[in-house]
């Protein structure tokens, strides 16, 4: 297992692909930890100067809102891949064999499917602000110091493909395991019990992972 995502890795194809993907998953998830530090930074450097020089960072909110899609969406690739999204594990757990990777499969096909769409929705909005004619190729800009807001809009399709390529590995997985009947299918994140995700976590924490 691949540390505490329970996540198995072989030589196979599909592994490899698993592999290669989760580089991107994790650049993304690095930036998407690197914002929120710099978010900090930023409320530091406005509140501190608010406090001591009379003048607080301009476009403070601006910053903020500019920033929301790396927080909020860059990350959620990796943890689909490591398999820490919210879950029904009570339910799942009590499954066995084909069906249990009947339902995962199930419940990543539905997933796929609202990702598509979002991606679809996503991309449109994007559209819509960027413009090539106009100043900073933006249609559209924040209301205080006019960033331009059309980098955000596409981080957003950005992200949703990457996830989107995780599901679709998954998909391959989890079929894959049932039509085999696989008891520990490679490239997709595994139930674990209370026990093994505290020992995954203990060896994380040893850094033996």
């Amino acid at each position: 297992m691949a540390g505490s995502s329970a996540v198995i890795e072989d030589d196979s194809l599909l592994s490899r692909l698993d592999r290669q993907l989760l580089r991107v998953e994790t650049v993304f998830a690095l930036i998407s930890g690197i914002a929120v530090f710099m978010l900090m930074v930023l409320a530091v450097w406005s509140v501190g100067g608010r406090k001591f020089f009379a003048s607080p960072l301009a476009g403070y909110v601006d910053w903020i809102e500019a920033a929301m899609p790396f927080i909020a969406i860059m990350g959620i690739s990796y943890t689909q891949r490591n398999g820490g999204h919210v879950r029904m594990d009570i339910l799942i757990g009590q499954l066995k064999g084909r069906l249990l990777w009947a339902a995962e499969l199930l419940s990543v096909v539905l997933i796929l499917v609202l990702i598509l769409a979002l991606i679809w929705g996503s991309w449109a909005h994007f559209d819509r602000s960027f413009d090539f004619s106009s100043p900073l190729w933006s249609r559209d800009s924040s209301i205080d110091i006019g960033l331009p807001i059309w980098p955000s809009k596409l981080l957003v399709p950005v992200a949703f493909s990457v996830i989107a390529l995780r599901l679709c590995l998954q998909i391959w997985g989890y079929g894959r395991a049932m039509v085999l009947g696989l008891e520990h299918p490679v490239a997709v994140p595994l139930v674990q019990s209370a026990a093994e995700q505290a020992m995954a976590e203990a060896e994380h924490l040893d850094g033996r992972d």
